[in-house]
């Protein structure tokens, strides 16, 4: 797993703001859909992207087709699909949104060469990663679970 300082991982959560998930799942099992409705609650845009789900209506907002088809800035891309999709996802975001901050790839999905073109526009990448977990990791919200986060808060 490629190492990330806690300090990276962190910033790009706080600078965040609008996301484009990127195969997004309407069944409220799959991975894709918690974790698009956990970063909706905790107060992220998500705008879900799926073709195959276009016209839904997924944590509020409507399934889009392509990226193309969102009418914000968005500041990360994150990618639910399987590496070799990775490539063009990257080249049209990088097209689409020039603020473009993050490229987020969800646990099992590693692309070298993409992230070096989005590394090569100034654009943080982030690989084989969950930015659900990494959140509640970094924020201190596992514990509610159980989890030894090493995070020390006063929260409770």
């Amino acid at each position: 797993m490629t190492a990330y300082s806690d300090a990276h991982i962190r910033d790009i959560l706080k600078r965040t703001r609008v996301i484009a998930m990127i195969g997004v799942s309407p069944n409220p099992v799959r991975p894709s859909h918690y974790v698009g409705r956990y970063l909706s609650l905790k107060g992220f845009e998500v705008y879900p992207v799926n073709p195959g789900h276009a016209g839904s209506v997924v944590f509020g907002r409507e399934v889009v087709g392509s990226m193309a088809d969102i009418d914000a800035e968005v500041d990360m891309v994150d990618i639910f699909r399987r590496s070799e999709a990775v490539p063009p996802i990257v080249d049209e975001a990088l097209e689409l949104f020039p603020t473009l901050k993050t490229v987020w790839m969800q646990i099992g999905v590693e692309h070298a060469e993409a992230a070096a073109t989005a590394e090569a526009r100034g654009v943080d990448v982030i690989q084989n990663r969950c930015p659900k977990i990494e959140y509640q990791r970094l924020f201190g919200e596992l514990r509610m679970g159980g989890f030894a986060t090493g995070v020390i808060s006063s929260k409770l």
